[in-house]
């Protein structure tokens, strides 16, 4: 098949290049899009008591809506009190009021008490005055809109001495979108100049360079237009884009590097374009797809997570990985064929190039380090091992919690607000607890019920107060405050208190609402503690015609914590058989990929351990990034750790071993085919390695914080896989295990190597140049051919 494929790619060469040029043009006019359709959502689980609570809220409220926004006015020229800070700041609520791309449906806070001798809306230093809005657009659009509103709001009060802000979940991952293209951009002009110079240095070729970047830019391209089409009617997460970026610049750079490798090798060694080509892709070509379907089922196993973000960002990596594979094998053929021997033209550093760059395996120092190691397996094995273990140590600390406005940039007005409302008016205001009770009657005949509730709740630990229209009844029906809920008694309660009753009681009067507000904010240990007593609590007044649930930020990331580690063991145990699956089918092993699956977990382990100290409380590594050292992690991030890592991972052991299995088939014995293909796929693995670890490393100068979270970690783990992994502990244990890394059930050893033979004749894996050079190498561990 391979033979064919190359036949007809010489045939039709130029036309290819043509379609894939026009698929390349139709696919940048799509991705352009991309980013106006992303969505800050994905956080709320389904079916949770906070999602329901959310749903609940969007209707029915005063000063609540469909998106819901607190807009924080801080005057710095006038206080509380005077004339000059009401007129400002009434000028302030009625610009937003009457802007019709928000969409106000309905508000409460300071104006509802403006002039009032003591205004619970205005903020410890009176200068600073809060308002709740209700907005009639949904949560997609308000993310679109609200960062150029905000901007607006910059550039309009700032010359007036007034800063005014928004907080809220729209505010805030509509904040993001924007941090994040712009986190793109510079992560971009930090990797593409590094990427260019490590291609250069690798292949000393300007034209390798070149075939390379426009595979891995096709790759990315396509794959930004294919998630266009999809947003369109899928919710695809904001941090879609740029995670997807980041694999698709490591992995796909990464699978042509292998590709144009072999291919260049295989020139050198005096074969023709077509046969050269044809052996590339029967060997780092199979490789790739191999490396490319481990990742893709990786990601594919956390649909079991039940959280939509995690979903979203799992399927854009696994697409810009399936991409890159299709380009790698089909996109870059073409260009190889064109390009033919001119593929190592303009070599700008031939008088620098070392010895080591021998085409011979044995001639290189990587063999006999290799041997080095091979020497002592059992000191390597254990020493390599229990190092990766003292690392992996700090992830038994590891905490994570949903992201909240710290993690933007103390420099944006939706993190200074946010800021101002935790400090001006408490650290749990700016994230209450949200009791919310509906009764299948008007809430009169539940009165009694909700009071007892209510103080019950205000009388936990930990909590400052509860915040509802409980006050406000009761002054209005002193001893019976329910009945002030009546139609012809609500109406005619003063403007004040009926809009408290407003924005904690439904119009139906069948829902009521408690704000719980905690000491602290709403990640910290304490406030979960919190949650978890006031869900007890509520738990046992719920029922009887009365369904009691709680939300709000701290509820909305403890049910996401939740789901991700009710779904974690069906992720790991399908991903770990999948990739046991692919290894040994691919390699025809039963225990290299055992040994494949040990490592792993010891490389992933310390990865995590590494992002625990990094951004831990008060790390100066978090600080020295931009980032809030609040000492959790982002949590959608080491599930997505887990699973990228576990690919990549298995990616480096599926080159290193393909190679040894091509010395161990070509009749190598065992130790001498580990040997050469540590050798063999020393210079470029560890190059790829180097590349990865920039392209991941700028992205953790992104900006954005989950992103910095998560290429800090692959960073971490790469760059541990390449060393300790790849030079200490996968040899000494290929050389402990023997012949018995290529046991397989049902295949005797004498039989294995007549297969292999066949292969080798039908498929040419090896080519004849390889073969006649190994062929006064077999070892002693291959019995006489038959």
């Amino acid at each position: 098949m391979t033979e064919r494929f190359v036949q007809f790619i010489g045939r039709v060469r130029w036309p290819l290049l043509a379609v894939w040029g026009v698929l390349l043009v139709i696919s940048g006019l799509l991705a352009m899009s991309l980013p106006d359709k992303l969505s800050g959502g994905g956080w709320y689980v389904p079916g949770s008591q906070s999602t329901w609570v959310a749903e609940q809220q969007k209707e029915g409220f005063s000063g609540r809506g469909q998106t819901s926004v607190t807009v924080v006015v801080h005057d710095e020229r006038f206080a509380a009190g005077t004339d000059r800070f009401e007129s400002r700041v009434d000028r302030v609520m009625a610009d937003i009021a009457a802007d019709k791309r928000l969409g106000v449906a309905s508000h409460y806070g300071w104006s509802d008490l403006r002039g009032a001798p003591e205004n619970s809306f205005v903020g410890r230093d009176g200068h600073t005055a809060i308002e709740m809005f209700g907005l009639d657009v949904d949560d997609g659009t308000a993310r679109r809109i609200l960062p150029d509103i905000q901007r607006e709001f910059d550039a309009r009060y700032e010359e007036r001495g007034l800063t005014v802000g928004m907080v809220g979940t729209a505010p805030f991952f509509g904040e993001i979108n924007v941090l994040s293209e712009e986190g793109l951009v510079k992560a971009e002009i930090i990797v593409l100049p590094l990427i260019t110079l490590i291609l250069l240095l690798l292949f000393r070729s300007v034209v390798s360079a070149v075939v390379a970047m426009i595979t891995a830019g096709t790759a990315a391209v396509g794959t930004f237009a294919i998630l266009s089409v999809l947003a369109d009617s899928y919710d695809l997460s904001v941090f879609v884009q740029n995670t997807a970026t980041m694999l698709g610049l490591g992995v796909g750079i990464d699978y042509s590097m292998f590709m144009i490798r072999r291919f260049r090798d295989e020139l050198e060694g005096g074969e023709p374009v077509p046969r050269a080509l044809r052996t590339a892709l029967a060997t780092s070509g199979e490789t790739v797809v191999a490396s490319g379907v481990t990742v893709i089922v990786s990601m594919a196993t956390l649909a079991f997570v039940d959280l939509p973000v995690i979903q979203s960002i799992a399927l854009g990596a696994a697409l810009v990985v399936a991409v890159s594979v299709l380009t790698s094998v089909l996109l870059l053929p073409v260009l190889l064929y064109v390009v033919g021997d001119r593929i190592g033209r303009w070599d700008l550093f031939a008088r620098l190039r070392p010895a080591s760059a021998s085409a011979d395996p044995r001639e290189r120092g990587w063999y006999r380090f290799a041997h080095a190691v091979l020497r002592r397996p059992v000191l390597s094995l254990v020493g390599g091992s229990a190092l990766l273990a003292v690392g992996a140590v700090p992830a038994l600390a590891l905490d994570t919690f949903t992201p909240d406005a710290r993690i933007t940039p103390t420099s944006s007005t939706v993190r200074q607000s946010y800021d101002r409302v935790e400090k001006q008016f408490g650290q749990g205001d700016a994230s209450p607890m949200v009791v919310l009770i509906r009764s299948d009657t008007p809430l009169r005949g539940a009165g009694e019920r909700i009071t007892e509730l209510h103080d019950r709740l205000a009388a936990l630990p930990h909590v400052r107060r509860v915040d509802s229209a409980l006050n406000v009844l009761e002054q209005a029906a002193p001893g019976r405050p329910f009945d002030a809920l009546e139609p012809g008694v609500r109406d005619r309660l003063p403007a004040p208190a009926r809009a408290s009753v407003g924005y904690f009681v439904s119009k139906d009067r069948t829902e009521f609402i408690a704000q719980v507000i905690p000491e602290e904010h709403a990640s910290a240990p304490k406030t979960r503690e919190l949650l978890a007593e006031v869900r007890r609590t509520v738990s046992r007044a719920d029922g009887n015609g009365l369904r009691i649930e709680v939300g709000g930020q701290t509820a909305e990331g403890v049910d996401a914590n939740k789901v991700i580690a009710d779904g974690l063991p069906t992720v790991v145990g399908v991903m770990l058989l999948a990739i046991f699956v692919i290894l040994m089918l691919s390699f025809r092993s039963v225990l290299l990929p055992l040994k494949a699956i040990a490592v792993n977990v010891l490389s992933v382990s310390v990865a995590f351990g590494m992002l625990t100290l990094a951004f831990q409380e008060g790390s100066p590594v978090a600080e020295a990034l931009g980032f809030d050292a609040s000492g959790r992690v982002t949590n959608f991030v080491p599930v997505l750790l887990l699973a990228l890592l576990f690919s990549l991972s298995t990616d480096y052991e599926v080159f290193v071993l393909g190679r040894v299995r091509e010395y161990y088939k070509a009749g190598v014995g065992n130790t001498e085919s580990v040997a050469l293909g540590i050798s063999a796929t020393g210079p470029l693995i560890t190059g790829a390695a180097v590349l990865m670890v920039a392209v991941f490393g700028g992205f953790t100068l992104s900006g954005i914080q989950p992103i910095g979270e998560l290429g800090f970690g692959m960073a971490v783990a790469i760059a541990v896989d390449a060393t300790l992994v790849r030079m200490f502990v996968v040899p000494a244990a290929m050389k402990l295990m023997g012949s018995a890394n290529w046991w397989f059930p049902g295949r005797g050893r004498a039989s294995s190597t007549a297969a292999s033979s066949r292969i080798r004749s039908k498929q040419q894996h090896v080519s004849e140049r390889h073969m006649a050079e190994l062929s006064a190498d077999r070892g002693p561990e291959v019995p006489p051919r038959p």
